[in-house]
């Protein structure tokens, strides 16, 4: 398990200095799908269930944004954080 463990830890490495080196603006589509694999690889390492996950995504972008609050989702920057919170499996 320990072995299985080191090399999760080493291929968790190596996928965060591509995305570090890819993450000039010109592949942002290559380092959203790093990033994806980063934090699945960190959920299995951690033992974090998927619905903890989406728990904490929904808490940290509830359905529906409280009148007056300058974090308009329909705004560009409420779009994209609403989608890189959003949990889909």
């Amino acid at each position: 398990m320990a072995n299985s463990e080191e090399r999760l830890h080493s291929v968790l490495r190596t996928l965060e200095q591509c995305r570090t080196v890819l993450s000039d603006n010109t592949n942002r589509e290559t380092v959203q799908l790093l990033s994806v694999a980063i934090l699945q690889l960190r959920m299995k390492l951690n033992r974090v269930a998927d619905s903890e996950l989406k728990a904490l995504c929904d808490v940290m972008v509830p359905e529906e944004a409280p009148a007056g609050k300058s974090d308009d989702p329909k705004s560009p920057q409420g779009q994209r954080r609403r989608s890189l919170l959003k949990l889909v499996k």
